[in-house]
């Protein structure tokens, strides 16, 4: 099947969409078949958030990782000598939505993507036993992303034998990435700031986990200066960016993967604010042709877009959100009409 998230399989005729994550409401039958019925192309697995922390970004990744034990503090996730109730609630709500995406992709083919919370996230997150952060700790930093890149190998293994005729793109969610590459976290007291992780060892762990995984891995970063050169460099499949945080410099990378056969997700439907709107298709659609137009790209590369919502959904209501991903679609015809001409 062709897809925009290898390469080396061709270019889709369409520019494709679909959502990031999160989705509001605590139904998660409902959020999985409207994933799949309004992202016919690139459906996901859908994280509600309101359900507690367990099905939040943290909680769910830390549901994942293998050989370590989680448990929730007031402070947040912490590692432990073994999971609380917390902790096993969060992994069993995971279950749980991978037995109903079970249910809903029966007899579908292609390509849906589930998201995680990345390894950086997760390092400037969670807490060491004896407090601040696991980033702050070399070993510990090591222990965590090697435990969740086998908990992510596990978890691709377990959907390959569920839907054996699906194919997977494992999203990573890393919005504390350019935190931890610029040194801007701050510790458990609040007076200093966590050192910088040196650029090499943040691209080791996303290589190590690419390559263990043996599927399409994207990472998705809603913040500014998320680091793209490093990104392809590590060899991800793509990347995908909040427009609203883009630089100049970050087009400028993503138009070079473009040509080379990256895969972007545009992240051109804002979602922040209280009570975000849903703006016109045609304006989303105009804040990709701009900057592709900027770029000089041919049209076999910029099929390899996807427009996607900023981050997750679950600021909207069940309408709303609704709403965002059919404006995302009639979008994507508009940005395949003009790249087509």
């Amino acid at each position: 099947m062709t897809t925009p998230t290898s390469g080396t399989t061709g270019t889709p005729s369409q520019v494709w969409w679909t959502g990031i994550g999160s989705w509001p409401g605590t139904d998660v039958t409902d959020a999985v078949k409207t994933a799949f019925a309004e992202c016919p192309d690139l459906p996901y697995l859908p994280e509600l958030p309101a359900r507690g922390p367990g099905a939040q970004l943290v909680g769910r990744g830390a549901s994942l990782l293998s050989g370590l034990a989680v448990d929730l503090q007031p402070a947040g996730w912490r590692l432990a000598d073994a999971p609380n109730r917390d902790a096993r609630q969060a992994r069993s709500l995971l279950r749980s939505d991978l037995d109903v995406l079970e249910e809903v992709a029966q007899g579908y083919t292609g390509l849906v993507k589930v998201s995680v919370a990345g390894p950086w996230t997760l390092c400037a997150t969670l807490e060491r036993p004896r407090g601040d952060r696991v980033v702050a700790d070399s070993g510990a930093r090591r222990d965590v992303a090697q435990s969740l890149t086998d908990g992510i190998g596990e978890l691709v293994g377990e959907l390959r034998r569920r839907l054996p005729d699906v194919e997977l793109v494992v999203q990573l969610d890393e919005p504390l990435l350019p935190a931890v590459l610029t040194g801007s976290l701050s510790t458990a007291s609040g007076f200093s700031r966590h050192r910088s992780v040196d650029r090499p060892e943040v691209a080791e762990v996303y290589t190590s986990l690419v390559e263990h995984v043996g599927r399409p891995v994207v990472v998705h970063c809603c913040a500014a200066d998320a680091p793209v050169g490093l990104l392809r460099q590590a060899g991800v499949a793509g990347v995908a960016l909040d427009l609203g945080q883009m630089s100049t410099r970050q087009w400028d990378e993503v138009g070079e993967g473009l040509g080379e056969g990256l895969w972007f997700g545009a992240g051109a439907l804002p979602t922040d604010g209280p009570a975000p709107a849903v703006p016109r298709p045609d304006a989303v659609a105009a804040r990709v042709l701009g900057r592709l137009d900027d770029l000089g790209l041919d049209a076999e590369a910029g099929l390899r877009t996807v427009l996607t919502p900023a981050c997750g959904l679950a600021g909207f209501d069940r309408a709303g959100a609704t709403a965002a991903l059919r404006t995302l679609r009639s979008a994507a015809d508009i940005v395949t009409d003009r790249l087509l001409g």
